[in-house]
């Protein structure tokens, strides 16, 4: 239901209706159990959203928060028996450099000889053999952790010893606890382009740190997770935007029984002898309840707790790994599409793919300036001191070429420029006073690679760090919840030390990301702790 009453007891309640609230609800409702899902906003999905947020271009359809589908893993689809429909991208990485046609680029897919045959003419074969040695590696780390993502976390070097093949098994604990510029320096990459390219994308997305920090290694990791049937280990596009894979699991979690109340926020969890007895929601209203999961994310679920609740230890553990988002998301409404400035005519469309406007590509162009890794380090040590970079990293993408049931009657395009890092607070200053020249700044890259991508816009929605955490209700605006450097046990348990009282977000094992599998076992452990 959408809004609708709220009863006064249900067996087991879930704060949150997110992606992986939705997932265990399935499973509990599944076994018999009373489910109600409680959500504060008026909408479902958390930052699994489709929306249509420009107020010029009200038709549009969007993905406001996140954008892809690639970690969730196949084998919790089959168990939820459900079929979210996904569109492959291909080519899926677009590398402009800022130049005419010349200038070196990138644009891979499925063809690993073409992607062969570009890295050794615009990088070197050397770049060829790195990459290809990256991707195997990759590959037999991807084979190896798969299951260890549906099931309670153990330590990293009790993952390594369980999970993964011997010969892989210290670079693995290398990695996770590692920087990603430490790992990749291991292939001998000759281009510092691609270096930054794979560090930015895969190793920084969502982290509030820089290339160099321990724990990169661990979410360069995560984000090679890609083993959706049909993927090739790379991301792809939710059919009708994200708002699908909520709506689906939605429909699959009442069809089960369970029942979801929009517009319901839970101001307080209450506890009876120091178990769960229920919930108190904003207006008042009570449900009793001898489970209450927190799919919520951690910091805000350690917030409706009484003071002390908690043990000591596992609230000063996470107290010590609190970060706020490092994330820009400037949503794009677009009435025509970009022309790369370096693409020759007859190349393939680089639209459905992931652009990567890195800092430091224009001395790869023949330019100057920075070297790219130096400009990572730049623009961290900028974030770090609390001001905005003059150069960041963008990931910028488009997604109505590929899935055209996002555009309007008018044939608008859904697009948006993915920005890391940014500080949340700025010093000396606010965003208000910021935000509207960072937006014509970040626009005036684009322009670089792509004269007159400016003048295309129809509408900008921009969300900072603040303006995540106020659309999606994410504590700090950290899209990852808990920052991704943190890994397996150390992130926030399933069972919080609080007899009924679970936990279930993207704070919990295995990362941050739309994956699904914390919604699985804190449903797996609910059951195993009710004896079912």
């Amino acid at each position: 239901m959408v809004g609708g009453e709220v009863p006064g007891r249900a067996d087991v309640v879930v704060v949150g209706a997110g992606h992986n609230g939705l997932v265990s609800a399935i499973l509990l409702a599944r076994t018999g159990l009373d489910v109600l899902v409680l959500e504060a906003a008026e909408v479902i999905g958390g930052a699994t959203r489709t929306e249509n947020p420009f107020p010029k271009v009200p038709e549009l359809r969007h993905s406001t928060g996140s954008y892809l589908l690639g970690l969730m893993p196949p084998e919790l689809l089959a168990a939820l028996d459900v079929r979210i429909p996904v569109l492959r991208r291909d080519p899926h990485y677009f590398l402009p450099t800022p130049g005419g046609v010349g200038s070196p680029y990138l644009l891979f897919g499925t063809d690993a000889a073409a992607t062969r045959a570009q890295l050794a003419e615009f990088f070197s074969p050397a770049d060829a053999a790195a990459d290809e040695a990256l991707q195997a590696e990759l590959a037999a780390l991807r084979e190896d952790l798969a299951p260890a993502w549906l099931t309670e976390p153990l330590s990293v070097e009790e993952t390594g010893e369980r999970y993964v093949r011997p010969a892989l098994r210290q670079v693995f604990v290398d990695l996770v606890r590692g920087s990603v510029a430490d790992y990749l320096a291991r292939f001998d990459f000759r281009s510092e382009l691609l270096v930054s390219m794979y560090a930015v994308t895969d190793g920084l997305s969502g982290l509030n740190a820089g290339p160099d920090d321990p724990g990169t290694g661990h979410n360069f990791l995560v984000h090679n997770m890609c083993r959706l049937p049909g993927s090739g280990g790379t991301w792809m596009i939710a059919e009708g935007g994200m708002g699908t894979v909520s709506r689906i699991f939605a429909d699959a979690a009442r069809a089960s029984g369970a029942r979801i109340v929009t517009g319901a926020p839970v101001s307080a969890i209450t506890l009876d002898g120091g178990a769960a007895r229920g919930v108190v929601l904003a207006d008042g209203r009570q449900v009793d309840a001898e489970v209450v999961l927190g799919a919520c994310d951690p910091y805000r679920l350690m917030e409706l707790l009484p003071d002390g609740a908690l043990p000591t230890t596992l609230s000063g553990r996470m107290a010590a790994v609190r970060r706020t988002g490092s994330t820009l998301k400037l949503n794009l409404a677009l009435r025509g599409l970009p022309r790369f400035s370096c693409l020759p005519e007859g190349a393939p469309s680089p639209f459905g793919s992931t652009i990567h406007l890195l800092p430091g590509s224009a001395t790869l162009a023949g330019g100057t300036g920075e070297s790219p890794m130096a400009a990572l380090r730049a623009m961290w040590a900028d974030v770090r001191a609390g001001r905005l970079p003059q150069e960041p990293t963008i990931e910028w993408y488009l997604h109505t070429t590929v899935d055209p049931s996002l555009a309007d009657p008018a044939g608008h395009h859904s697009s948006a420029l993915f920005v890391q890092s940014v500080p949340y607070e700025l010093a000396g200053t606010t965003w208000d006073a910021e935000l509207p020249g960072y937006v014509d700044k970040l626009i005036g890259i684009c322009e670089r690679y792509a004269p007159g991508a400016g003048d295309l816009i129809a509408d900008a929605v921009p969300l900072p760090p603040p303006g995540i955490e106020a659309h999606f209700g994410i504590t700090g605006g950290h899209i990852h919840h808990v920052d991704n450097t943190v890994s397996f046990a150390d992130r926030m348990p399933y069972a919080t030390g609080v007899d009924g009282v679970y936990a279930g977000s993207a704070g919990c094992h295995p990362a941050g990301s739309v994956i699904g599998a914390a919604g699985h076992n804190a449903a797996q452990r609910i059951l195993a702790d009710l004896g079912r």
